[in-house]
């Protein structure tokens, strides 16, 4: 299966996260939008995000019925802070059998170059630019 990876704090979910996702959702080849809620993002201060099952929750509520789309707590297993390259080779180790993408947003490729591996992100994986 095909899916689009699109990572965020998510604080909270807006209609803007959801527009994006169910524009690519179907407008893409992807099977599926997983929303990949961080805990920690790196480069933001943890202060100010609520608390990590409260966003998810508030994903799955915003997103309820909707096939395409699936909330993800795969980082929340995974070492703080969150870094966007562990987490797809986590994806990669666990999930063989499915092709994942990255589903990145304008403000996030402008901060790309601090992300950790980042040549990596964008050399070995397909990236969806939104």
């Amino acid at each position: 299966m095909k899916i689009g990876l699109y990572f965020g704090s998510f604080n909270p979910i807006h209609v803007g996260h959801l527009i994006i996702a169910n524009h690519v959702a179907n407008s893409t080849d992807l099977q599926q939008v997983w929303f990949v809620v961080s805990p920690q993002n790196p480069l933001k201060p943890s202060g100010s995000l609520l608390n990590e099952y409260h966003r998810l929750h508030f994903i799955r509520l915003a997103i309820e019925g909707e096939k395409k789309l699936h909330a993800s707590d795969i980082e929340f297993n995974l070492p703080k802070p969150s870094y966007t390259i562990d987490t797809l080779t986590y994806l990669k180790e666990k999930f063989t059998q499915h092709e994942f993408s990255v589903i990145m947003g304008s403000d996030s490729f402008c901060n790309i170059t601090h992300w950790k591996n980042y040549e990596l992100i964008l050399k070995k994986l397909s990236v969806v630019y939104i």
